[in-house]
């Protein structure tokens, strides 16, 4: 996979892209990572201006941007702008994108960029979170972080991720490493058992019961077999005891 940058600070990558997965995917020949800086593609490297209309902030110039896009686009590549306003990041997206194999990621600055820019080049738009930043570098980190452990061979141990958070529909479960014991707080015990299958009834549980506490959301329409409907119901059951005896349709009710 090949992924270009448009960016003003091409300075920003150079520490992180140098780390981590992303590292690991660039040495094994998995993942190239190159950088543009947009002003090389404006006139006198001016690349923002006021907004037409008025108002606070300036606006990235459509120009620069469709240049710089049109010198680096393929009959392959995918293009990628990052603002509020675009599709959620989500793993499924994140899966999707570990398929493509030319990535362009346009990073926004100030208000945004020249909506000719969208309507001209057609890319994809999303948005790492309902919060603002001052540019799209971060979220393109994200990108490159999120897709690069996904490409064939990176990680030593695929399971890793396809049992991640998300990637089952659910949040992940909790973890332990040794010691077993941390200031009087033991292992669960059957984490300790050698008991294969209890070990994965376990973790489905925990990860059942973190979402219930922490993302209920993500039940939304999830159809569950019945080993994973019975383990829900005891993590109802047992939330219910904790939370002062209500029942199971009371909680679901409330939540």
């Amino acid at each position: 996979m090949r992924v270009d940058i448009i960016t003003i600070f091409p300075g920003f990558f150079e520490t992180p892209l140098n780390f981590g997965m992303i590292r690991r995917a660039v040495d094994q020949k998995k993942l190239e990572v190159h950088c543009h800086d947009l002003r090389d593609y404006a006139r006198d490297r001016v690349v923002d201006d006021y907004p037409y209309g008025g108002g606070a902030g300036m606006v990235l110039k459509a120009e620069p941007i469709i240049k710089a896009v049109m010198g680096l686009r393929k009959k392959d590549s995918r293009i990628v702008f990052f603002s509020p306003a675009g599709v959620r990041l989500t793993q499924d997206l994140l899966i999707k994108m570990s398929s493509w194999q030319h990535l362009i990621l346009v990073c926004g600055r100030y208000k945004g960029v020249d909506h000719r820019a969208v309507e001209l080049l057609k890319p994809v738009v999303v948005s790492i979170g309902d919060f603002v930043l001052s540019g799209g570098e971060l979220g393109a980190l994200i990108v490159i972080e999120g897709v690069a452990r996904l490409l064939p061979g990176v990680l030593k141990d695929p399971d890793s991720a396809r049992t991640d958070s998300f990637s089952c529909g659910i949040l992940d479960g909790p973890y332990y490493t040794r010691p077993r014991v941390v200031r009087r707080r033991s292992v669960p015990r059957v984490l300790l058992s050698g008991d294969h299958q209890k070990i994965r009834d376990f973790r489905l549980k925990e990860s059942l019961r973190r979402t219930w506490q922490m993302r209920p959301d993500l039940f939304g329409d999830r159809i569950m077999d019945r080993k994973e409907l019975l383990l829900f119901l005891e993590v109802l059951h047992e939330t219910a005891r904790s939370e002062g005896g209500r029942s199971g349709n009371n909680l679901l009710q409330n939540r």
